[in-house]
Formats: structure tokens, C-alpha cells, sequence
């Protein structure tokens, strides 16, 4: 049986919130995307100036003013291809001076053209990428100007390709960070990208990468999605395949009586065939004074013949370049986890121009404009459907099973099937700023995110490679250094040591499976915002449920009105007029049902709202006021001779909004939801995963409360809650020893949401607030994959931790044979790319979760 939770005291908070200011206008938000803006402040040196006053500039001289039609004509012409510059000049006296300035820029090298407007203060440059926006700049001063590129408009993301382990990512990272002209740089190897803020030309950006051994891509010069390339198994294998045959052709030769130096050459071919990549990175590794995991292979590979040990050197580097493949490979399946989302909406759209359909690119596609989307084909943008009816299967947004009626006035998304009908859609929404667009930024930040459990890991590592590496060279140097057995016995221990001093296992442990569990979670309809929130709901043993539209429908109806006097008419009149200016379900509900009634609302002045208490306002000057029968008490009016059919109203699970009209009662309605028909399943599914305390929240009367609460087979409820309350209801629960997810609509429960372990928003696609508002979003519109989320929480929780007592685990093994000398350097190589290999593909489990 539901009980009523009365531990809760009103406390009436005031909320702030600050609007922030763009700083770009609207002609350089219209700019193409390819090309970078910069805000320049230019400072004309005196003597350069040919107009020293305003006077002047009237004269017949050089400072005539150009035509404006010319200088946008000359815009207009301007190729701005992907690596074009636009600066914006402040102190430009006359086209004169604009004319030396662009002829300056003009002749720099790398420029291929440049135009400057005296107009708008405005520069623009075409470069061949060789050229970079901080030598741009120098030129600039050379002419008599000073000036300063503001780092906030030097911001690039890049596709970095070949990380395969985190250290990959701290070196790549180190090595940017020492360069000039790189103000901040963050490289990413849970998404294999760098996110850098610099003055490099792109040309240096990439040239900088491939002398680490990897290779580079800014996202604008791929598709919209910016996605890696799909995996491949024999990417990368070339050199592995041929080292390969070589260490066969080695081991051959040593079983035949050929001459022992053609085994070992044959060995040192592999070494070098097989080691040149690793070879090159570990050389950049260490001048950014990184000990990443080509460092301590290569030193190991190195060290083996200088020892007499060819073959171990040559299969050390064979494994280790196998091992890189095929684990660079499982990584890029990862890495795909939402690719899936980037390939659903269609490039092209049949778009109605006159009375003719015309098939165009998307990004050519204009708000406003109608599509056509037949049946069976995927809906490129999202709009709203103007004619037509059909089903739309929206399971790749949702994750909803069962395709959706949709009708005129519906709305439907970008990269959903349509079925059976055909539709005539306008467009709502650019491509890059449709839901789909969205889901897949967030996801894409998501993954960048770094968990709790990853950055302990990550501190771990930091401490634990350059302890072991200094044991490395303390085994090789002091125990024969001090007579205690031979140099080629503790050198051949140093070098095993040296491999096991990698932690490529333990760093990637954690990152690989909260990729892979956030990837799955937007394939089932659920966007989670990070690590740190994958982590969080995996540890959640209660959860507070927002009742209107989350238990509910959220589409309350009319059952019952009473007018006083009995004129229904002006009762309803009343009400939709104050409930006109309320945006809650209930409001929308009473003038809905006026409307039927053919009931006009008035006109009125002063109209005000209590959130979670009522309307009031003047109506042909009178004041008039409309909510819940204690505000309406609270205001003077008496209630006392209807007090006791509003209880029984709300025992029947009705909320009735009393009318008043300052001094007496005009009347009330009763208005109703209904429970969703997947509320009580879900209910029961959160039940035998182990989520026990289940609490209903919610402003309405305790009635109602109790009555939803007992069809959603829930035991707790805490009504009359106004939206501050509810906070300090998750508060109650948290202080009770509990850790607490709130599940609301995103908007109204903002502040619950914020105070709970864990913020989970109902229906977010079609709803920004929502998505922006919680740490977890379900896009469909109901609780049914809130069970789901769980159980992949707390999958993902057991298998980080599998992970790293495995990649502990084979450490310690591997550091144990060291001191009876059983650790051969074959094994201490399996011992991490292999370990590597095995969390990886136990990351890739979390991928067969369904919901």
C-alpha cells in the first residue's frame, strides 16, 4: 500500500539564471564553416597614414571613398576555400590604406589571395595551407600595425588515425603542447581526436602528426559527421604481413644448415621492417620526454641482439606490430559505435521549388521549404508534416520497437524510416542542428569525458611506468656491476622488465568500455553524457519519479465542471481565459475542453502565475484567479463549502483547480490523467534489478498522488510538492543514506534534477531543454528503456573493474617470473598487447546489451 512521506517543510528558494551574449555578429555566424574567423585589433602607426583627419578624407586625394557595391562585388568573388582566414581590421582610415594592406598580405608567401574592404573593417586570405595565421600577422605588423590573434577563434579538431592505446594519445598530446604557436591541445584516444588551439597552418598540424607515426585529418574536410574511417583489419597489417614472412623465413633458415649470419640478418630485417614506425614514434616520444609504449618496445627489440638474442628481438617486434593491428582495429570498432547514427540521415531531398520536386544536397535544403519524403524511403531533415499521414519508425532516435502514427502537424525526424504513406514535410531545422545532429555531438563529447575510475587509472599509470622502467635499468645495471652474475643474463631481465613497465591494458581498461557502453546506449534511444555519469547510474539504488508526463501520460483530459450558479459556461469562460497564460498540462487541458465546448475566453489585463499554485488576473475588471483550493484559501476566498468534495474529487484521483473571483467560489474542474500503460512494466523490471525505493514527487493533491502511485506499483509518494520541494525531497532521500536518480520531463523537476546522484530526462528528442538539463536523456517519450540504462550501467561497472584486476593481475604474474628468470621477452609482450586484446574484446561485450 502507498503512504504519504511527511518529512518535508516548504522552503521558498529564488533561482537566478544568466543569459549569456554572443560576441559574434550575425555576419560572421553566417560565414562558412570552413573557414576560421579571427577578431584583429589593428593600430595604424602614424606615419603610414595618408588621412590624418576627417576633413582630409573629404579633399580630392587618395582618400576617396570605394563604392560599396564594388567591395561586395569583391566579396562575393572571394574564394574562401578550406584554409581561408577572415580577420576583422579596426583602424583603417581610408581604401588607400586598405589597398596597402592588401598588397602587403598579397605578396607574403603561401598567400594566394587576399582582399581587404575599408567599409567593413574586414580581411580576407586564401592560402595553400602553408602558410600559418601567426605569420599572416607578423606581415602585418611589418607594415605598421600591431595586432594580437585572440586564441579563442584558433580552435580545430582533428582525426587523429593508428592510436591504439592511451599512451599513444599522451604522446601525440606532449608533443604539440612543446610546440610554438600551441596554445592548448587535448588528444582524445577514447574518439581518436585531437582538439588543439593554435597558429599552426594545417599543412604543419599534419606533417607534426606523421612524424609520430600517425596521420591526420581535420573534421572539416570530411562529411558533416566527422567520423573515423571504417575499420579495416588489414589496415596498418602491410608491414606486420611482410615482417612477418621474414621471421618465418629466419626460423627456416636456422633449421637448415645454412650459415647462422643469413638467420641473422634475416632477423635484423624483421627488426627493421617491423620497427621503423614504432622506431620513429619512440624517437618523438622521447624528445617530448614521454616513456610511451614504442619507447619501451623498441628499447626491448633494440636490446635484444646487442645481447645475441636476434630472434627474440625480431619476434618481440613482430608481436608487437601484430599486436597494434589487431588491437588498433578492435579499438576502431569502438570507436564506431555510433557511426551507425551518422549513416541514417539521407544526403539528398526531393524539395518542392514552383510546382516541380527537386532533388538537392540537404545543406542546400532551407527552413521553411517543403520536402517530400515517399514511402519506405529515410527523412533527411526534420520538420513538421503539412499533408499526408503515415508510420514512421523512429527506433534509430527513440529506440521505441513499434513505428508511430503521424499525421498533419506531427513532428518527424531526421534519419527516421517513413512507411507506408507519403508526405509532404517542411523543413525545420539545418543539418547540423537536427536531433540527430545533436544526439551525436553529445555522444561524441560524452565519450571525451573522462570517468572517475579512468583518471585513477591514468594517475596510476603515471606513477607505475617510470618506477618500473628505473627497476629495468637498475636490474640491467647493478647486479652485475656488482659481480653478481653476468651482463647478458641481467640485461636479457632489464629488457622483459622494460616491456612489462608498458600499462597499455590497465590505460585503456576503463576508457574502451565506457565507449562501447555509451555507443550502445544511443543505438537503444539513451543518450548518456559521460564516463562519470555511466559510472554513477551503475551505483543508484533509488529512484524519484517526476508523476505528470513520466508516470502519466501527461495529457490530462476534463471529468467533471461545477459552476456555482450553474452557468458552466462562464465558469469555463474564466478558467481558459487565466489558464491561457499557463504553459502547465492542466491549463492546456481546461482551455482544450473550452474550446469543444465552444466556450470563448475574455479579454483580460494583468495576468500573473504562481508556478505550481495558479493564475490569477483582471477579466473586465475584475480579478479573477484559478489553481489549487489552498492558494485560492490562501487569497482570501472561501472554500470551507466545497472543502469536502474536493477530497473526494482528489481521493478519486482527480485534481481540481478551483475558480474564484476574490471574495467566493465560481465553481471548480476536475481534470485527470491517465497512467502510462508501460509505467507499471518498467516499475517491475527496476524491481528485479534491485532498485527497491521507488518515490513519486509531485505538486498535485495526495489523492492523486496515491492513486498513481498504487497503479504504478510504487510504494512511496510525497505531494503538494512545488518544484523546490522536490529538490529538497531528493535531498530527504540522499540524507537517508541512498543514492537517488530523478526521472523527470528536463524543464519543470530542473532542480531536482540538478540536486539528484543523477538527472534522468523523459522524451528528449524534439525537447533542447531536455537534452541540455539531465546527465542521462530517454528520447522516447515513455520509461521503457529506464530498466535498460541500469542494467548497461551496471554492466559497464563490472567489466571496468574485470579489466584492470586482469590487467593488474598479468602484471604482477608477468613481474613475478622475472625473479626465478622465467619471463621470456616473447611472453612479456603478450603479456601487454595480449592483455590489451583481452579488454578490449570484453569492452566489446557491453555491445550485445539490447533493451
Amino acid at each position: 500500500m502507498a503512504f504519504k512521506d511527511e518529512t518535508l517543510e516548504r522552503k521558498t528558494t529564488e533561482e537566478e539564471k544568466k543569459e549569456g551574449c554572443s560576441c559574434c555578429s550575425e555576419e560572421e555566424s553566417s560565414r562558412p564553416s570552413a573557414s576560421r574567423s579571427f577578431s584583429i585589433q589593428l593600430t595604424p602607426v602614424e606615419e603610414t597614414s595618408c588621412c590624418s583627419s576627417n576633413e582630409e578624407a573629404e579633399k580630392d586625394s587618395c582618400c576617396t571613398p570605394a563604392s560599396t557595391t564594388e567591395e561586395e562585388e569583391e566579396t562575393e568573388a572571394f574564394d574562401a576555400g578550406e584554409n581561408a582566414y577572415t580577420f576583422q581590421v579596426e583602424g583603417m582610415d581610408c581604401p588607400s590604406c586598405a589597398a596597402t594592406l592588401q598588397k602587403g598580405v598579397s605578396r607574403l608567401a603561401g598567400v594566394q589571395e587576399a582582399k581587404v574592404q575599408y567599409t567593413t573593417g574586414s580581411m580576407q586570405v586564401s592560402t595553400d595551407g602553408t602558410v600559418a595565421p601567426a605569420a599572416i600577422q607578423h606581415t602585418v605588423q611589418r607594415l605598421g600595425y600591431s595586432t594580437q590573434v585572440p586564441a579563442a577563434d584558433t580552435g580545430e579538431t582533428y582525426n587523429i588515425y593508428g592510436m591504439d592505446c592511451g599512451s599513444c594519445a599522451a604522446t601525440v598530446n606532449k608533443h604539440f603542447a612543446q610546440l610554438d604557436g600551441v596554445r592548448d591541445v587535448q588528444v582524445h584516444f577514447t574518439t581518436g581526436k585531437m582538439v588543439i588551439d593554435h597558429q599552426l597552418s594545417r599543412d604543419t598540424v599534419k606533417r607534426e602528426v606523421e612524424r609520430l607515426g600517425f596521420e591526420a585529418a581535420p573534421v572539416t574536410e570530411e562529411d558533416s559527421s566527422s567520423r573515423q574511417p571504417e575499420a579495416s583489419p588489414l589496415r596498418g597489417m602491410t608491414n606486420t604481413i611482410v615482417s612477418g614472412a621474414l621471421l618465418l623465413a629466419g626460423i627456416a633458415s636456422s633449421l637448415t644448415p645454412a650459415p647462422a649470419l643469413i638467420s641473422i640478418l634475416l632477423y635484423l630485417s624483421v627488426i627493421v621492417v617491423g620497427g621503423y614506425k614504432p622506431a620513429k614514434s619512440a624517437y618523438y616520444a622521447i624528445k617530448s620526454r614521454s616513456l610511451d609504449m614504442n619507447v619501451l618496445m623498441m628499447g626491448a627489440a633494440i636490446g635484444a641482439p646487442l645481447i645475441g638474442e636476434y630472434f627474440e628481438g625480431a619476434l618481440v617486434v613482430w608481436l608487437f606490430a601484430l599486436g597494434n593491428a589487431l588491437q588498433q582495429y578492435s579499438v576502431a570498432k569502438t570507436r564506431k559505435s555510433i557511426s551507425h547514427l551518422m549513416d541514417l540521415a539521407p544526403a539528398e531531398a526531393w524539395v518542392k521549388t514552383g510546382d516541380t520536386w527537386v532533388r538537392r544536397p540537404v545543406e542546400e535544403v532551407r527552413i521553411g521549404q517543403t520536402m517530400l519524403i515517399k514511402p519506405g524511403e529515410k527523412i533527411p531533415l526534420d520538420g513538421t508534416i503539412r499533408a499526408g499521414t503515415s508510420m514512421i519508425d523512429q527506433s534509430p532516435i527513440t529506440g521505441e520497437s513499434l513505428p508511430i502514427d503521424k499525421a498533419s502537424g506531427d513532428t518527424v525526424y531526421a534519419g527516421t524510416l517513413n512507411d507506408y504513406g507519403s508526405l509532404e514535410v517542411e523543413v525545420t531545422a539545418r543539418p547540423e542542428n537536427t536531433t540527430l545532429a545533436r544526439i551525436i555531438h553529445l555522444v561524441e563529447e560524452a565519450q571525451e569525458q573522462q570517468a572517475p575510475t579512468q583518471s585513477f587509472v591514468d594517475r596510476f599509470a603515471a606513477i607505475y611506468t617510470p618506477i618500473v622502467f628505473a627497476a629495468a635499468i637498475a636490474v640491467i645495471v647493478v647486479p652485475p656491476a656488482i659481480g653478481f652474475g653476468g651482463w647478458s643474463d641481467w640485461v636479457y631481465r632489464g629488457l622483459a622488465l622494460l616491456v612489462v613497465a608498458c600499462p597499455c591494458a590497465l590505460v585503456i581498461s576503463t576508457p574502451v568500455a565506457i565507449v562501447s557502453a555509451i555507443g550502445n546506449a544511443a543505438k537503444q534511444g539513451v543518450l548518456i553524457k559521460g564516463g562519470a555519469f555511466l559510472e554513477a547510474a551503475g551505483t543508484l539504488n533509488a529512484l524519484a519519479f517526476d508523476k505528470t508526463g513520466t508516470l502519466t501520460e501527461g495529457k490530462p483530459v476534463v471529468e467533471k465542471v461545477y459552476a456555482a450558479d450553474g452557468d458552466a459556461d462562464r465558469l469555463l469562460s474564466v478558467a481558459s481565459t487565466l489558464e491561457a497564460y499557463s504553459n502547465h498540462p492542466i491549463g492546456r487541458a481546461i482551455t482544450a475542453y473550452a474550446g469543444e465546448q465552444k466556450v470563448a475566453s475574455r479579454e483580460g489585463t494583468n495576468f500573473y502565475a504562481e508556478p505550481g499554485k495558479g493564475v490569477a488576473g483582471t477579466i473586465e475588471g475584475k480579478s479573477y484567479a484559478a489553481g489549487k483550493p489552498e492558494w485560492l484559501k490562501e487569497k482570501g476566498v472561501q472554500i470551507e463549502k466545497y472543502e469536502e468534495e474536493i477530497q473526494q474529487l482528489q481521493n478519486e484521483g482527480m485534481t481540481v483547480v478551483l475558480v474564484g473571483d476574490g471574495e467566493s467560489v465560481l465553481g471548480y474542474v476536475g481534470v485527470a490523467d491517465k497512467i502510462r500503460p508501460m509505467s507499471s512494466g518498467a516499475v517491475q523490471s527496476l524491481h528485479k534489478n534491485g532498485i527497491r525505493e521507488l518515490t513519486v514527487l509531485t505538486g498535485d493533491n495526495e489523492g492523486t498522488a496515491a492513486k498513481i502511485a498504487g497503479q504504478a506499483n510504487i510504494d512511496r509518494y510525497m505531494a503538494g510538492l512545488l518544484p523546490e520541494d522536490k529538490a529538497k525531497a531528493v535531498r530527504t532521500l540522499q540524507q537517508e543514506g541512498r543514492r537517488v536518480g530523478m526521472i523527470g520531463d528536463g524543464i519543470n523537476d530542473a532542480p531536482a534534477l540538478a540536486t539528484a546522484d543523477i538527472g534522468i530526462a523523459m522524451g528528449g528528442a524534439g525537447a533542447d531543454t531536455s537534452m541540455e538539463a539531465a546527465d542521462i536523456v530517454l528520447m522516447a517519450d515513455n520509461l521503457e528503456k529506464l530498466p535498460y540504462t541500469i542494467r548497461l550501467s551496471r554492466k559497464a561497472l563490472r567489466i571496468i573493474k574485470q579489466n584492470i584486476w586482469f590487467a593488474v593481475l598479468i602484471k604482477v604474474a608477468a613481474l613475478a617470473l622475472i625473479v626465478p628468470d622465467l619471463l621470456t621477452l616473447w611472453m612479456a609482450v603478450l603479456s601487454d598487447t595480449g592483455a590489451a586484446l583481452i579488454v578490449v574484446a570484453n569492452s566489446l561485450r557491453l555491445f550485445r546489451l539490447r533493451g
